[in-house]
C-alpha cells in the first residue's frame, strides 16, 4: 500500500484565469505558506492505471488525511512526523513511515522555502501553468514532488509525487474549501468514518 503513502498527486479545480507567465518561486512559496487548511474530494489515478476516489484534508504544518471510498476504504494520515496507512483489505496492522522520507514533507513543512539550495530541480512554464519540481536536497533518493500552478491569483492545480522506487500517482481534486476549522480527530484516528463526525 505504499502507493497511498508515497505517490500522491493532486489536481485542484481551476477558476477561469490562467497564468500568463512563469510564476516566481517566491510567489509560490508565499502561496503555499498561506495554505493553512484545505478540504476537498479527489479522484486518484494510481501508478497501475486504476482509479480510487475519496476525500482529502490538509492542515499545515504537518497534517494530512486521505480517506478512500469503497472498495479501497483505505485511510492515510500524516501527523507528528509519521505517515500511517490503514488498509482494511490487507488484514494487517497499519503501516507507518516517516513523513520526512516522503516528498509530501516539502509542502507540509512549517515554512516552505523553494529558494533553498538544491530543493528545486525544475522550474518551467508550459504556456498556461508553472511547474516546479522539488525534492529534499539532503535526501534526493526519497523522490520528488512536481507542483503545477496557475496565476492571477496564484493557485495550485496539481501535484505529482514520484517516490524513490519510481512510481507515481495522480489525484484530481474537486473545488477546495480553504481556511475552515477542521476536526482534529481527522488526524488522530486513522480509521474510516471519522470524517462523518465532522
Amino acid at each position: 500500500m505504499k502507493q497511498f503513502a508515497f505517490a500522491i498527486a493532486v489536481t485542484l479545480a481551476a477558476p477561469a484565469a490562467w497564468a500568463a507567465e512563469k510564476l516566481p518561486l517566491s510567489d509560490i512559496s508565499t502561496y503555499l505558506n498561506g495554505l493553512k487548511t484545505v478540504q476537498t474530494t479527489m479522484t486518484q489515478i494510481n501508478d497501475d492505471g486504476s482509479l480510487s476516489t475519496g476525500k482529502l484534508w490538509l492542515q499545515r504544518p504537518g497534517r494530512m488525511r486521505f480517506e478512500y471510498d469503497p472498495p479501497d476504504s483505505a485511510v492515510v494520515v500524516a501527523k507528528g512526523g509519521t505517515v500511517i496507512i490503514h488498509d482494511p483489505k490487507s488484514n494487517q496492522p497499519p503501516e507507518q513511515y516517516p513523513l520526512s522520507k516522503t516528498p509530501l514533507s516539502i509542502i507540509l513543512a512549517r515554512n516552505v522555502d523553494l529558494a533553498r539550495a538544491g530543493m528545486v530541480v525544475g522550474h518551467d512554464f508550459d504556456g498556461t501553468s508553472t511547474i516546479v519540481s522539488a525534492q529534499d536536497p539532503e535526501n534526493p533518493d526519497y523522490g520528488r514532488i512536481d507542483l503545477l500552478f496557475t496565476g492571477d491569483p496564484v493557485e495550485l492545480r496539481k501535484w505529482v509525487v514520484h517516490d524513490g522506487a519510481g512510481s507515481r500517482t495522480t489525484v484530481i481534486l474537486g473545488p477546495l474549501t480553504k481556511g475552515n476549522s477542521l476536526n482534529q480527530n481527522l488526524f488522530i484516528d486513522g480509521e474510516p468514518g471519522v470524517s462523518s463526525n465532522r
